[in-house]
């Protein structure tokens, strides 16, 4: 598959020529290919956000290259614009950013700004509604007459209605409780499912990324630890540890059964694959 994200050598550095000068990633280089679920993670102050702003051109590199398609959104002041509309952030926490008087004009903002037409906003606003997970019934409501969790569900129908083609989210489960996260996560899953897009996804959950994601990029120091399929960067449990990451309470467990001598894969983190394993043990205990 073709590379839709491109980041090449990636610095950032805050505070240029002050005492609080900072390098936050250094760098950083990886391929995004069409289509593809990227798990992002990395302890507090790794450089995740940091990285994420560079995608849409909201943060400038101090040095370095982003290409979406081949081409860098820092070409022109049009090519930046663009890439705005093609990726759309999530940020954590996004329902702090709603501010009109309905539900439906709060999701209609976007793509407004990109000039379409009545007709065209109104199929969308109610296509991303949809895909979020937000009810007919609510959006001629206030956004602040909501939930936490459906305010949180109107601000990623906010993006996705603009319909770019890479949606990043930035700890989209992040103070929700478990039913709302596994319901939230669902929704993103149908939706990249269902319209092919490229999802990033940054979170402290291993679990949640190692089943959601194609694969993993972790974040160390503002630099990259580890680029691969779960499968193998779980089977680094002990590096992650070292970083100060966990890994899934499934490869917990799986670790454990192998330091007990039991022929298992320490790299295990899917329940399934966790419960075929469990089987061939039982299987093979019960033949002797």
């Amino acid at each position: 598959m073709a590379a839709v994200i491109e980041v090449r050598d990636l610095c950032h550095t805050y505070s240029v020529g002050t005492p609080f000068e900072h390098d936050a990633i250094k760098h950083i280089g990886f391929t995004v290919e069409k289509g593809e679920f990227l798990g992002v993670i990395g302890h507090t102050g790794s450089g995740k956000s940091t990285l994420i702003q560079h995608l849409n051109g909201l943060l400038k590199p101090t040095s370095g290259d982003v290409l979406l398609s081949g081409e860098s959104i820092w070409k022109d002041k049009q090519t930046t614009r663009r890439a705005r509309f093609r990726v759309g952030l999530v940020f954590q926490y996004p329902e702090y950013q709603l501010f009109e008087d309905t539900v439906f004009q709060d999701i209609a903002f976007g793509p407004k700004n990109m000039g379409l037409s009545e007709t065209e906003i109104k199929q969308r606003v109610f296509r991303a509604a949809e895909f979020a997970g937000v009810k007919p019934a609510s959006l001629e409501k206030s956004p602040f007459d909501l939930s936490g969790g459906q305010k949180r569900r109107v601000a990623i129908a906010g993006v996705i209605a603009m319909e770019p083609e890479i949606v990043i989210f930035d700890e989209p489960t992040a103070g929700l409780d478990p039913a709302a996260r596994k319901s939230l996560l669902e929704n993103i899953s149908a939706y990249q499912k269902a319209t092919g897009a490229t999802v990033m996804m940054v979170s402290h959950s291993m679990d949640d990324v190692a089943l959601m994601a194609d694969r993993l990029l972790v974040l160390n120091e503002g630099q990259i630890e580890m680029l691969g399929t779960p499968a193998e960067i779980f089977r680094e449990a002990e590096r992650l540890q070292q970083i100060g990451l966990t890994v899934p309470q499934v490869t917990s467990l799986f670790l454990r059964l192998k330091e007990l001598g039991l022929p298992v894969d320490p790299a295990t983190y899917t329940v399934d694959a966790a419960l075929a394993q469990l089987l061939r043990l039982k299987g093979g205990a019960a033949g002797c």
